[in-house]
């Protein structure tokens, strides 16, 4: 079910704050970071003076050279800025070029603090959100491109395929961790081999190249808990509808609630009748034939047609069988006065590991998932993806954690109350209809 996205509908954070000529970015940015203390931080977790410059200096303008050329950004320094960046260019390539600087780190360590800054802890839904974007790049001499089948555009294409954790609330999305996965297929060689194969980026390349997408979420996940980042559901598209991410949500004690693709996974149903218990295993076009097409439902207040099933779902592993208690919600749009043949585009299947939610609550908390595809497309078109004319893996990683850091002083602006726009995403996806 992708939805457009376009302007009227995907409000711009960026352009809410550094489009408004009463917001000068670059003070926005000394602001924020200030308040933060960037300088203690970055010190504690090793980002020290190199070329005569502080590394809270460095950061600060790594953080603002996005802009730097963008008239229709207001900078009061402008030209210094620009001057400046370019007196200490190697500078800056030489920053993101280390192995052994830990963005990630940086990264968690500002989204944890906008996190308790913005008291996101004591708000009615938290989520935790995955998706994954695909940047194409043909470079021959870049490190970490590989082939990715690129879900938006239906077709496989050479680039970098970076994997997105996030945190959703009513009040904003906050980015929380990224990944870049690197497929076996046409993977791009290192230049050279890292200098010390120990550094955080020599173990993010091999995790990277030998990990599955599955495997690098769980420990996105994970990490986002041990850090202190509290989230009740896990919420993702049917990318990530398997079952090896339906055990990693209840493994954390999240509830899970998943677009499924309609593919062969079986799903059991018991029924009584006369004291007998009778037993169907289906796949979801079986069930959509079966129980589904002659029944649907009105959803109140919102514009849908829904049907429910409480069934069961095999998580098997070598030694034994478990059944877990699943709902299933079928959907489609309220203007879809014919039945479809199964397997057609005309309805949506959805998984809940928590039965008692209702289906109105299973899709007003989804629907907090689309605040991860505003986030692609502002750090895609404004915040810097993976802009960087550089090549080596470790300054790929520095660019996807910049930008998303870029995101996380953005959302402490909203939330510190220098614009509300961010809430809108959720009352428009609301009121919109579901592409199916």
């Amino acid at each position: 079910m992708k939805t457009p996205t376009s302007e009227a509908s995907l409000p711009s954070l960026t352009a809410t704050f550094l489009s408004d000529t009463q917001t000068l970015a670059d003070n926005l940015f000394a602001d924020l970071l200030r308040s933060l203390g960037p300088s203690a931080l970055l010190a504690k977790l090793g980002f020290h003076k190199r070329s005569g410059l502080e590394a809270s200096r460095i950061v600060y303008l790594l953080l603002m050279w996005v802009w730097v050329g963008r008239e229709s950004v207001a900078l009061f320094a402008r030209q210094s800025l620009r001057s400046f960046a370019g007196a200490n260019k190697d500078a800056l390539y030489d920053v993101l070029a280390r192995e052994d600087l830990n963005w990630r780190a940086f990264h968690g360590a500002v989204a944890l603090k906008v996190y308790r800054a913005g008291q996101l802890k004591d708000s009615p839904t938290r989520a935790f959100v995955l998706d994954d974007s695909v940047k194409t790049r043909r470079g021959k001499r870049l490190e970490g491109v590989s082939q990715h089948f690129d879900h938006l555009s239906g077709r496989t294409v050479k680039g970098q395929q970076v994997l997105m954790l996030g945190l959703a609330t009513q009040e904003t999305f906050l980015p929380l961790d990224n990944d870049i996965y690197i497929s076996h297929t046409g993977a791009h060689p290192l230049k050279a081999n890292f200098r010390d194969g120990r550094s955080v980026e020599a173990r993010r390349y091999a995790d990277a190249r030998d990990g599955t997408k599955p495997q690098l979420a769980a420990a996105m996940l994970r990490r986002a808990q041990r850090q202190g980042i509290e989230a009740e559901d896990l919420l993702a598209d049917a990318w990530f509808g398997t079952k090896t991410m339906i055990s990693t949500a209840l493994d954390l004690n999240l509830t899970a609630i998943l677009r499924m693709k309609k593919n062969a996974m079986k799903y059991r149903l018991t029924s009584w009748e006369n004291g007998q218990a009778h037993t169907e295993l289906l796949d979801a076009k079986g069930f959509y034939q079966h129980s589904v097409r002659k029944h649907w439902k009105t959803l109140s207040g919102l514009p849908y047609q829904y049907q429910c099933l409480d069934v069961e779902l095999s998580l098997a592993d070598d030694d034994k069988v478990e059944w877990i208690p699943v709902r299933l919600l079928f959907v489609r749009g309220i203007n879809q006065v014919t039945d479809s043949p199964a397997g057609a585009k005309s309805w949506a299947l959805f998984l809940c590991t928590d039965r008692a939610l209702s289906p109105a609550a299973i899709l007003e908390t989804y629907a907090l998932r689309w605040s991860i595809e505003v986030y692609f497309k502002e750090a895609e078109q404004y915040l810097g993806f993976l802009w960087e004319q550089t090549e080596t893996f470790a300054s790929h990683l520095a660019s996807i954690h910049l930008t998303a850091v870029r995101y996380c002083l953005l959302a402490l602006g909203q939330l510190q109350g220098a614009g509300a726009r961010v809430c809108e995403v959720r009352r428009l996806v609301r009121k919109r209809s579901f592409r199916f």
